[in-house]
Parts: C-alpha cells; structure tokens; sequence
C-alpha cells in the first residue's frame, strides 16, 4: 500500500503544471477515489486538494524569484484565470504578493514534497469485527455542523442540548438493533475532511420501525461495516480513534473505506471524562 501510495505521490509531481487527476492516483494506489481521498488526509494531515495547492504555489514561488518567466505565464501554467487570482492564493500562503517578493527577493513558505514510509510501533492493538448488516434506519434529530478534529464540537453539544427529554425518550424507544442506543451519525462529510467544512449530523438511533413525522430519517443501504472497540478519555480519544483506523487499520487489512455515513456510540463515565466507544466505518473488501 505505501509503496502505490509514494508512486502516486510522484504522479502528482509530475502534474503539478496541469489538472491532478484524482481518479488516476486512486488507480495507481489500487484503491476507489473515495479512499485514496481518506487514507491521504489521515496519513498527511491535511487533504489532498490542499496539498496540491500548496505543491503548486510552492514551485511557482521559485519561478518567481527566478524572474525567468512573466507573472502572468506563472499564474496560466499552474492553472490560475488570472494574475489577480493567483496573485491572492500566492500571498494566502506566501504572506506576499508575487510582485512583491519578485522586487525585494522576499522569503517564501514551502511545502516540501511529501512520501510515505513504515513505522512500526506495535504499541497497542485495535479491537474491531466485521458485520455484513442488512439495509436499515437513522431515525432521530439532524443538524448541518461543521467538521471539528480535535477537542469537543460545540455546535453538536449545543445541538443535542437542545433536544427535549421528552423527545430524545421517544427516539430511545425506536431502537431495535446494533448498534445499540442512541449514536451519533456523521453524513455527508466533505471528501476534503478539511476543519471547518460542514456534515450533516444525527443524534438518534439505528431501527427498522416506522418513522415519525417529526422526526428525521437517514437511509442506509445494506452492506458490510468494521466495528471498532475502544475506551479511553472524552473526547480527544475517540478522535484519535478515527486517525488510527485509517492510519493503522486499513493499511494493515484488506478492506477500503466507501461512502456512508459513520456511527459512532458512546457511553460516558458519570464525570464525563472517559468514554466506551463504538465506531462504525462502512467498509468493502479491497480489490488489491
């Protein structure tokens, strides 16, 4: 997986002075867009399409300073409508504009040329099951949030507040199959997983019944789902949870991600600082 994963990290070097094909650097990895998109924002840190960009005004920064080339023919050649538009993406990352830093010779920020390599620590193991589960139901309360990596998501906490007593029992009562009680469900996530995009976020239960009219509703077709065990403090635990399943897991077993939303379980201590979790990720055999 590392080494398709560094093959596809030199393809993109290659067309850093035209568009990246997504769909060809899954095809070199092995794997569908929708992973390849996943596994390199876990490993990297930071998504894809923000990579690139920063690739891309990286070397037109040397080009630049260079002064072999027009401002203008720098900003056609890395794929810019025009000079005012590059201009704002070169000073967004470089704290300068290209006239600028072609004048005075000013010092520009780089991001280096990244690759993939092993390390192996074999400090802890994952506790997980596959589960091939029929077609079934989110039924419960939805709210648009935005993607928060670390630390508490104050608007879900503010959303799930302001869920009546009376209809969260209501909600608990539908429930009638793994996984067990209420879940949270993240949906519609942005393929870049950037901090700040938004998703749509449930707070209710898995169940075949009849939906109510005041409630909402998420289909979820059949398919096959990694459970992951895990216990450890509230909440930056279970987000790290998420890191190490696509930063661990999925490259050490023969399952990819697929779209569909994730489930997530918890049950806090009566101090709300430690947590048992499950975690649901929507899975498929890998074709590799």
């Amino acid at each position: 997986m590392l080494d398709r994963l560094n093959q596809a990290m030199e393809h993109i070097e290659s067309q850093l002075d035209r568009p990246v094909d997504v769909a060809a650097l899954a095809r070199l990895a092995m794997t569908s867009e929708y992973h390849f998109r996943r596994m390199f924002s876990a490993l990297a840190g930071l998504p894809l399409s923000e990579y690139i960009r920063r690739r891309r005004l990286t070397v037109a920064g040397a080009e630049v300073l260079a002064g072999d080339r027009t401002l203008l023919d720098i900003a056609t050649r890395y794929g810019y409508g025009s000079g005012e538009a590059f201009a704002r993406a070169f000073r967004a990352m470089h704290g300068v504009g290209p006239g600028e830093a072609r004048r005075t010779g000013a010092a520009l920020h780089s991001q280096p040329r990244m690759s993939f390599r092993l390390v192996i620590e074999g400090n802890s193991s994952m506790r997980y099951r596959i589960v091939d589960k029929d077609a079934f139901q989110v039924v419960g309360r939805k709210a648009r949030v935005p993607l928060v990596h670390e630390g508490a998501n104050p608007a879900i906490a503010d959303f799930i507040r302001s869920i009546s007593p009376g209809t969260l029992q209501r909600i608990a009562a539908l429930a009638d199959q793994e996984p067990t009680g209420i879940v949270g469900v993240s949906d519609q996530l942005d393929p870049s997983r950037a901090e700040g995009t938004e998703l749509d976020y449930y707070h209710g239960v898995v169940t075949g019944a009849e939906v109510p009219e005041d409630l909402d509703a998420l289909a979820v077709p059949a398919g096959l789902w990694a459970v992951f065990e895990h216990s450890g403090q509230f909440p930056e635990a279970l987000q790290y949870l998420w890191r190490d399943v696509f930063t661990q897991w999925f490259p050490s077993n023969p399952y990819a991600s697929r779209p569909g939303p994730e489930i997530l379980g918890v049950r806090l201590s009566e101090d709300g600082t430690q947590a048992d979790a499950e975690l649901w990720i929507p899975v498929e055999r890998s074709a590799a």
